[in-house]
């Protein structure tokens, strides 16, 4: 657990990149590592993988985060060689004058910038902040056809290139830890059980989902090919101790300060307790969180699906999410760990309770 191996894999997930519709590049760097601690892997036609432990048995709980990160797609090249652009997922218009991005088209990524004028250049209102019809990127092209020869064209998706790197000995600083810290924890939950020998009374379906960012449809798709009888969700939630953000309405959540725990209709009391306890009994620090109208995370999706599915959330506090600087407190990520583990143990322990 973020020993060196693990760390050099979560360098290795984040820094590659897996845009929402596009994401087999992660799913096959995250399949190799929890391959050696599963029985049975295999993706949906959409691209979800899922690792299982038990494969055989009728009972089945699923532990599942998503892999897709948001992007960008190219949508409009002008006659004079200047892109324009639409979001795939809830990317920030705002965070992109003067950055770098990569277009990833079938020739290789290639290198752009969100160019910006002077500050005193602009005159108008409307040209003092960017929003999603004056931002433009720069490749150096002269013309459209200069561009499509360099072998972009309307659909190439375009990253960020910023990479993985630890902050102050306390932050892991990357993109796409919305939610690539995810698949990291269950990934090494996984390894947890087979280091301990815990023989598993029901299948582990550890998922690695697709398509969260645009309407969480990777979840939709799984949740009822595998048919669970319970599902314990890992996501990323708001650091809100960061200014700009209204604690009475968003909660009260910091980084540092342990894993999240939940309130909200999709998230079954059951469960949801059972992680309470755990924690209490562990000595685990953990936060609360109310989310009145859904998660908005996969739980949603698993929750409903089959005819109800006992479900609950452990979130990751997370800082400046949906830009390329997102931090998470390498505590809560150990936490997060240990939490879920000594919770699959507790259901393996009293079996019936859960699975009848």
């Amino acid at each position: 657990m973020l020993n060196n191996n693990s760390i050099k894999f979560l360098e290795k997930y984040l820094n590659n990149f897996s845009p929402t519709g596009d994401e087999s590049v992660g799913q096959k760097i995250w399949i190799d590592y929890i391959k050696p601690n599963v029985e049975k892997v295999y993706t949906d036609l959409y691209g979800t993988a899922v690792g299982i432990i038990n494969p055989n048995s009728s009972k089945k709980l699923v532990i599942e985060a998503h892999v897709d990160e948001i992007s960008w797609y190219v949508n409009y090249i002008t006659d004079n060689g200047l892109i324009y652009v639409s979001r795939n997922g809830g990317i920030d218009h705002q965070i992109t004058p003067s950055k770098v991005v990569l277009i990833h088209t079938n020739n290789g990524p290639i290198y752009g910038v969100f160019g910006w004028p002077a500050i005193h250049t602009r005159r108008s209102s409307e040209e003092r902040s960017p929003n999603i019809k004056n931002i433009f990127i720069d490749v150096g092209a002269s013309d459209k056809k200069e561009v499509k020869n360099l072998g972009i064209d309307v659909g190439c998706l375009i990253s960020y290139p910023n990479k993985f790197f630890i902050m102050n000995d306390k932050f892991i600083v990357s993109k796409a830890l919305d939610n690539k810290i995810g698949g990291f924890i269950i990934a090494e939950v996984v390894k947890m059980i087979v280091k301990n020998n815990i023989d598993l009374k029901y299948g582990l379906y550890v998922v690695n989902s697709v398509q969260e960012e645009v309407g969480l449809r990777g979840a939709k798709m799984i949740a009822n090919n595998i048919k669970p009888n319970i599902a314990i969700i890992t996501d990323v939630t708001h650091d809100t101790s960061t200014p700009m953000i209204d604690k009475k309405i968003q909660g009260d959540i910091k980084c540092g300060f342990g894993p999240v725990i939940t309130y909200a209709p999709s998230i079954h009391k059951k469960i949801r307790e059972l992680l309470i306890n755990t924690a209490i009994d562990n000595k685990m620090k953990f936060q609360r969180l109310v989310s009145s109208y859904g998660t908005g995370t996969d739980t949603d999706s698993f929750a409903y699906s089959n005819n109800g599915v006992l479900c609950s959330l452990i979130s990751v506090p997370l800082k400046y999410m949906h830009t390329s600087v997102e931090m998470v407190n390498k505590y809560d990520i150990k936490k997060s760990i240990m939490l879920m583990f000594e919770t699959l143990k507790s259901i393996n322990n009293n079996y019936k309770e859960f699975f009848y």
